[in-house]
């Protein structure tokens, strides 16, 4: 059975060396890329010209839905189901909602930033085709590695290895499924 081509992979020694190189693949049109590094890079994303992320978005929301169910469990409980005066203090008493609230709030805001995340990083992913290129394990010690996509539109095989040549690299993977 013949094996099908993910991408080519390039290794460089340095962090300049990567975005530098992250910044051509940018500019000649490849969208399908990916980087691994030992490290965070922070001129990475913009380097490979990823967008920024929607998560800050889907936690406000996930606040707001906490809100809003704290509060109207609340209010359905103290006011609808079970209607108790304690303290004299109305059946709507706002101030005393507020803990319990806030506590719901941060609860479903927790959860969705922890599983947002999850989602939008494709995780857990036990399996990666990169794995399989014998020098990637040096990418969780020193080494820096940029990935270009079979599925990218642009792509093609010849060019596309003799661009990567060009940018510099210590060698130039195939990287199979």
């Amino acid at each position: 059975m013949e094996k099908q081509l993910y991408g080519l992979l390039a290794e460089f020694d340095t962090t300049t060396e990567i975005v530098r190189a992250a910044e051509k693949v940018r500019d000649a049109g490849f969208t399908k890329t990916d980087a691994f590094s030992p490290f965070p890079i922070h001129e990475m994303d913009e380097a490979l010209g990823i967008k920024r992320t929607i998560l800050p978005y889907l936690v406000f929301g996930g606040g707001i839905c906490g809100l809003t169910l704290g509060l109207g469990l609340q209010i359905f409980v103290h006011v609808f189901n079970y209607p108790i005066i304690v303290g004299g203090r109305p059946h709507l008493s706002l101030p005393a909602f507020v803990p319990p609230s806030f506590e719901t709030t941060i609860l479903l805001a927790a959860f969705t930033a922890v599983f947002g995340m999850l989602l939008l990083n494709g995780l857990p992913k036990p399996y990666h085709p990169v794995f399989n290129v014998p020098r990637f394990n040096l990418a969780t010690r020193e080494k820096f590695f940029l990935l270009i996509q079979s599925e990218d539109e642009k792509f093609d095989y010849e060019e596309t290895k003799q661009f990567m040549q060009s940018l510099n690299p210590q060698e130039v993977f195939d990287v199979d499924e």
